[in-house]
């Protein structure tokens, strides 16, 4: 009889772990306040065409963005990311600090920021930030296209923990990214971000 209840006592168990650790995407179940990005959970990668055949991919390792939100009012969201320059990464260090220093300047513009301006939620799962960004020297509006995967409390971290897929698709001459023409290097470059934020303060 022991042995049976402490079997009902460990499935019951298990299923409260299970339901706690299910993502939601319903806004009004998560908490408002600030949220920092784990960067140990988040990437940047961006990719442009070369000689108009295969994708060249390249990263940014180091970055840092916050999110101010509101369950009650999901579309008054803020969103502000910030991408050292000089953090380009595409494998080859010689061609980095080419892109870094001749196409990108990062010693007179050593930041990439994107601050929203306006948040527009389509559906559960999906949203549009439109804001600005800072490249090269250069502010130009922009639009992200976002995927929420949910949120949950994360027990790694010991806080609240949302998921993000975003991506972005910028004209480099409108930021007077490099020199070469559309033949060699293309000009649209897709930036794709995978991002999990942490609930600042104290755990809900």
């Amino acid at each position: 009889m022991g042995g049976m209840f402490q079997r009902l006592l460990l499935a019951t168990l298990l299923l409260a772990l299970c339901a706690c650790a299910t993502p939601t995407t319903d806004p009004q179940r998560l908490p408002a306040g600030n949220w920092g990005l784990d960067t140990a959970h988040s990437s940047v990668i961006w990719r442009v065409r070369h000689f108009g055949l295969a994708w060249y991919t390249g990263r940014f390792d180091s970055l840092a963005a916050s999110l101010d939100f509101d369950p009650a009012d999901p579309q008054a969201a803020r969103l502000t990311a910030i991408i050292e320059t000089a953090s380009l990464s595409t494998g080859d260090p010689d061609f980095d600090h080419l892109l870094a220093n001749d196409w990108l300047h990062a010693a007179q513009h050593p930041q990439i920021i994107f601050t929203s301006d306006r948040i527009e939620i389509i559906d559960a799962s999906h949203g549009r930030a439109t804001g600005r960004l800072v490249m090269n020297g250069r502010t130009l509006d922009a639009v992200m296209e976002i995927e929420f995967y949910g949120g949950r409390f994360n027990m790694l971290a010991g806080r609240d923990t949302l998921g993000f897929g975003a991506d972005m698709v910028i004209d480099r001459t409108a930021f007077a990214v490099g020199s070469l023409p559309a033949s060699i290097v293309g000009t649209d470059i897709r930036i794709h971000i995978e991002a999990e934020f942490l609930r600042q303060g104290a755990p809900s």
